[in-house]
């Protein structure tokens, strides 16, 4: 199962631009050696009904009737595709319909501050941005606590990769569980970079090799990647932090000026002024994606779960030479970033939280994440990236830069603040400043101010 070309909107580029319910039988080439049994999800779902009840926010009085279906509310994705045509098998084992309604990711955003600013409860699971939404979400109180949900040993919270399980937890409360991770790969052209003993190791060696292979004239390019002011934030934090900074410092204020800030935004904006193409700094995933897709770029980096396009004869001419590479290590090594791009959760206001997270519990289980991973989405459970079977949807050197990544990798691409739009319109424009060949420096200190007076306000409203 490719993972599908990115549309507008997408967090991480992998929404569909169609909307609609999947429904039907498990497809064939599911793993039968991971299906779940009535037997061993029975015990799950014992073990979930002696566990305390969810605290965050006490369901609304009523008992659903048993006709009702269980909600769910997702983005159109491939993670929701392919979960629903599992949902007959869940059906069964809860004895409840399941009704789930995809959106686009503005969709979503907007349907959640409708419905739930309202205590809404015809939502029951909630799929999420963890990094993106679920301060916000925290904080209004609209998403159920389920701290001694997961710590229950049937459900074996620990299996899930330490970046992504951290990125869960708000004011020391569970409030999602992930179920699609991303990391950035280094994307490159192996004919390219055959003179030079194959792909880049270093930052260093990215630079250099992306300005001597440039072309600039006759529209050959030695690296592309995303320049877009807010946008490009996620992408360049992975160089931020191999150059040993972050956003925010360990007392929470800006990081952004540090000299490690400003070098990785330095060499960020030397890579596409100097190899990329004009007209960067107006480029999101949608446009630098197809230049290396056409075989126009040397180096490309971008989120790992993008790679099917590369390798689809109807948009790439690189599907025989492209090659994939761990993020290059920088001064402070090598640092990508380790997201978890979707997770799930339970709505504070649903009257069905023990279906809910019945749900939650099956979809994001070790059978249900080995049996998504070898369809080729990319879970965050450790059990599923152990084992090869799992993996077999990858290209081999895909597999192995993921899993590289993953055990190097930071839990957040993006400033972890309530407004984070906001945010990453700030941290970008020294960004486009070093896209532009301007002096970095300047404007580096300009928009550390800014930030610094926008995370006081943030974090004020953070007090909940």
């Amino acid at each position: 199962m490719s993972l599908i070309r990115p549309t507008s909107g997408s967090a991480g580029g992998l929404d569909r631009v169609t909307a609609g319910l999947t429904t039907g039988s498990p497809t064939s080439g599911s793993l039968a050696s991971t299906a779940l049994s009535r037997r061993s999800f029975g015990k799950l779902l014992v073990a979930a009904a002696g566990t305390a009840a969810l605290t965050a926010c006490a369901p609304r009085s009523g008992t659903p009737s048993p006709d009702a279906p269980l909600r769910v509310m997702a983005i159109n994705h491939v993670w929701s595709q392919a979960i629903s045509a599992y949902f007959p098998e869940f059906e069964d084992m809860i004895g409840r319909r399941v009704s789930m309604q995809m959106l686009t990711a503005d969709q979503l955003s907007n349907s959640y501050n409708v419905k739930l600013n309202a205590s809404a409860t015809d939502i029951d699971v909630m799929m999420v941005r963890a990094l993106q939404e679920q301060l916000l979400f925290a904080r209004n109180g609209w998403m159920a606590d389920l701290t001694d949900r997961v710590e229950d040993s049937a459900f074996e919270w620990d299996d899930f990769q330490e970046a992504p399980r951290d990125r869960s937890v708000t004011r020391d409360k569970v409030l999602s569980v992930p179920v699609v991770t991303e990391r950035p790969a280094l994307y490159y052209r192996k004919d390219l970079v055959e003179g030079f003993g194959g792909a880049p190791q270093t930052l260093d060696d990215l630079l250099a090799m992306s300005l001597e292979l440039a072309d600039r004239d006759n529209g050959q390019f030695g690296f592309v990647g995303r320049g877009q002011r807010a946008g490009a934030v996620s992408q360049w934090s992975s160089f931020l932090f191999s150059h040993g900074g972050d956003f925010t410092l360990a007392d929470g204020s800006s990081g952004i000026g540090t000299p490690e800030a400003v070098a990785a935004y330095e060499y960020y904006g030397r890579l596409l002024h100097e190899a990329g193409p004009p007209g960067a700094t107006n480029m999101s995933l949608e446009q630098a994606m197809p230049i290396f897709a056409q075989g126009k770029a040397a180096f490309y980096v971008d989120a790992d779960a993008i790679y099917s396009n590369f390798l689809d004869p109807s948009i790439s001419t690189v599907q025989e030479t492209v090659g994939f590479a761990p993020f290059p290590a920088g001064p402070a090594g090598s640092k990508p970033h380790n997201i978890p791009s979707w997770s799930i959760g339970v709505n504070a206001f649903s009257r069905m939280q023990d279906d809910a997270w019945a749900f939650v519990q099956w979809a994001s289980s070790p059978e249900m994440v080995a049996r998504l991973q070898a369809e080729g989405i990319p879970g965050a459970r450790q059990s599923a990236w152990s084992d090869p079977e799992t993996l077999a949807a990858f290209p081999p050197e895909l597999a192995e830069t993921m899993r590289i990544n993953a055990e190097n990798g930071i839990g957040h691409d993006r400033p972890e603040v309530i407004q984070v739009g906001r945010a990453r319109d700030i941290v970008g424009r020294p960004l486009v400043a070093g896209i532009l060949g301007e002096d970095v420096a300047p404007v580096a200190a300009d928009a550390d101010a800014e930030f610094r007076d926008f995370l006081d306000r943030d974090n004020r409203q953070q007090e909940f």
